[in-house]
This record gives structure tokens, C-alpha cells and sequence, in this order.
């Protein structure tokens, strides 16, 4: 694509290119490292800091090597926050009976659970691990997202979904509704997590500073009323019902129009 006289070219994935170990002349391959601890201590670095914190050289004084040294096993940065991507998409537990049995490994079947209990896994599952990595929301929107947790990950949700009953042309609409409620929820969730880590306060006492703020404004009288019928004695407790809550409300859309 050409914009004006630039040429505008794709980001390359680290799952589409060729190569696979970039190595540099002259250089040696470094001892004690490899693929597995580059993308931990990757992850690490991200949760402590977050993506505006990361670089390849604070990574290899994290790993004790040079910037080169990382280089050896990962092409570019972009690579590396794919890698990492795709590595926090491998936390998520699937229900069994979307993935199947692993490959070579006898499996007695059980009785499958209801899709709903499935779907409630997938996105309860889907949040917890964007709440544990805050720096996985921006990456998602960044990458192809294509690699294989993702694909095992999307497989599963695939899966559920058609077990709902929904015809072919409409699944894909019942899981944009299940993964963009998730993904906005546990984005604001796990960002307002870090903000109060940042801060050295808990979730409680800022939450509580900030309804103390509006306590006498008139405008927010509304908004007081439906936060005191609420309920919940913690922020967690407030957070856990209305993604309950919102998600069976999404559960119940999806029966109600599935034979449309």
C-alpha cells in the first residue's frame, strides 16, 4: 500500500517468516540460553513494567547476556512481543471436551458439559489471563495473533460455540459478543489493577478515594444509588458479579436468538 511517495509494508509475523534462528556473523551461539527463557523472562519484564518499560537491552541485562545474544534466537522486538503473545494465549485452560485428548495419551470420555458451562470456562479463563498480563490487551491489536495457543485457543471457542446450536453463518457473531465483553472487561480491570501497584495503593482504598470525591456532587447522585444496590464488600467481589452477571446476560442472547 503507497501513501503518497512511502510505501506502507505489513508488519511481519514471527509466525510467517523463514527464519527461524537468525544468527549474526561472527557471532557465537550463547550458552544457557534459549527460545523458553528469552519469552519468561519477556513476560516477566512486561508484567513488572509494562510495554512502555520493555526493550531488548533491558531484556538481556534482565537474562545477563548482550542485546546481540538475544538476537541469536529472536529476529526483532516484534517477534519477541509475539512470542510472548502467543505464550500468555498457552495459560488460558480450555475445557477438555473442546480440546480432546493429547496426542498419544488414552482418554475415557466424559460426559460432555453443557455448552454454557464451557463458555463460561473459555471466558472466565480469557479474563483471568488479561488481568495477569495488562500488557496482552494492546498486543492483541497489534499482531496476526496466529500462533499455535492462539490457534488451539480459538479451535476450542469455535467448538463450544457450535455445540451452542447457532447456525454456521451466525458463530462467529456469538463469539465477537463473548471475546469483545471479555476483552473490554478485563482490560479495564486488570489496567486498573496496575494503576493502583503503581500508586501503592489496593484496589479498595482507591476505588473508595475516588467515590469520595463525587460524594457530594449531585450529578453522581444516580450512579451512587445503582453502585450502593451493587453489592460486594470488595472490588473483586463488585468485579466478579457483573462479569458473572454480563456473561449470562450474553449466554441468554445467544439462546434466545440462536433459532433466528
Amino acid at each position: 500500500m503507497a501513501t503518497g511517495s512511502r510505501t506502507v509494508r505489513p508488519r511481519s509475523s514471527v509466525w510467517l517468516s523463514e527464519r527461524k534462528t537468525p544468527k549474526r556473523k561472527g557471532d557465537q551461539q550463547p550458552v544457557g540460553l534459549d527460545h523458553l527463557k528469552i519469552v519468561a523472562a519477556t513476560m516477566r519484564l512486561l508484567d513488572a513494567e509494562g510495554l512502555s518499560g520493555f526493550s531488548m537491552r533491558r531484556l538481556a541485562a534482565e537474562l545477563g547476556v548482550t542485546a546481540m545474544s538475544v538476537y541469536w534466537y529472536v529476529e526483532t522486538k516484534d517477534h519477541l512481543l509475539e512470542l510472548a503473545l502467543d505464550a500468555a494465549m498457552g495459560e488460558i485452560a480450555l475445557p477438555i471436551e473442546a480440546v480432546g485428548p493429547a496426542e498419544g495419551l488414552e482418554h475415557t470420555p466424559a460426559e460432555p458439559r453443557d455448552w454454557r458451562e464451557q463458555l463460561r470456562q473459555v471466558a472466565s479463563e480469557y479474563r483471568r489471563v488479561l488481568v495477569r498480563h495488562p500488557w496482552l490487551s494492546a498486543l492483541l491489536g497489534e499482531y496476526l495473533n496466529i500462533g499455535p495457543n492462539a490457534v488451539v485457543f480459538q479451535s476450542a471457542a469455535l467448538a463450544v460455540m457450535r455445540n451452542s446450536g447457532l447456525p454456521d453463518d451466525r458463530i462467529t457473531s456469538g463469539l465477537a459478543l463473548v471475546y469483545q465483553f471479555v476483552y473490554g472487561f478485563g482490560t479495564i480491570e486488570g489496567r486498573f489493577a496496575s494503576r493502583c501497584r503503581a500508586s501503592g495503593v489496593t484496589q479498595e482504598e482507591l476505588f473508595h478515594e475516588m467515590m469520595g470525591t463525587v460524594e457530594d456532587r449531585m450529578e453522581f447522585d444516580e450512579a451512587r444509588k445503582i453502585m450502593e444496590a451493587r453489592g460486594g464488600g470488595t472490588v473483586q467481589e463488585m468485579q466478579d458479579r457483573d462479569f458473572t452477571f454480563a456473561l449470562d446476560l450474553a449466554i441468554a442472547g445467544i439462546e434466545a436468538l440462536r433459532e433466528r
